[in-house]
């Protein structure tokens, strides 16, 4: 069966759509970082992210119709939901850093938050590198393999910039909690994207792996 499939046309614009997404990710990472530089451009960056993630509902609606209405997928249609799914939860996961920095009205960022900004935007072009690379994954398969491990080590130092924000956050915030209540919120949202670029990563790992 699967040599018969493999001699029929297969929809190659799951591709396009896992590209789109990915740029959308790029994005809004940007716009997360300009946002952690705080001031008066913090509400706009906030605006931003929303409508990066608003787009990016839109691919993840058209990926799941197309894997109703096609019959050959160019992989696993398990594979492809999950990968959706994961690259949606990375900017869904922007979002909700940018709503709880709305709520709070946040305008000053520590520089362990601007940092984890910045290993956003390096996992974010990462991703948009590897979906690129997904339509030939057997030629394509030691600088996906490498873009994973580069992934995993950001993940690591997002971990260790973590610690350190917090440790910062709560010598900074001895006379007033409610500062380290808010902003170890804040970092719990911004480690989270980071995690969730990794998610991509993995499962993007998982398909290569199942596929070659």
């Amino acid at each position: 069966m699967r040599w018969f499939q493999a001699l029929l046309p297969r929809e190659e614009s799951f591709y396009d759509h896992f590209e789109e997404h990915a740029r959308l990710l790029v994005k809004g990472a940007e716009a997360l970082r300009q946002m952690l530089n705080g001031g008066d451009a913090v509400p706009d960056a906030c605006k931003a992210i929303i409508a990066h993630e608003e787009a990016a509902d839109e691919v993840t609606r058209a990926v799941f119709l197309a894997i109703r209405r096609t019959f050959i997928t160019p992989f696993d249609r398990g594979d492809i939901r999950e990968l959706t799914t994961s690259l949606d939860d990375a900017i869904d996961q922007m979002q909700k850093t940018a709503k709880s920095i709305t709520l709070f009205e946040v305008r000053n960022f520590q520089p362990q938050m601007r940092e984890l900004g910045d290993l956003a935007i390096q996992a974010a072009y990462l991703t948009q590198e590897a979906t690129e690379l997904l339509r030939d994954m057997s030629r394509n398969a030691a600088r996906l393999n490498a873009i994973a491990e580069a992934v995993t080590r950001i993940e690591s130092r997002s971990d260790d910039v973590y610690d350190a924000g917090m440790k910062a956050l709560f010598a900074a915030s001895q006379d007033h909690p409610m500062d380290f209540i808010v902003g170890a919120d804040i970092y719990d949202h911004l480690e989270k994207v980071i995690d969730r670029f990794e998610d991509v990563s993995n499962g993007i790992s998982g398909i290569l792996l199942e596929h070659l």
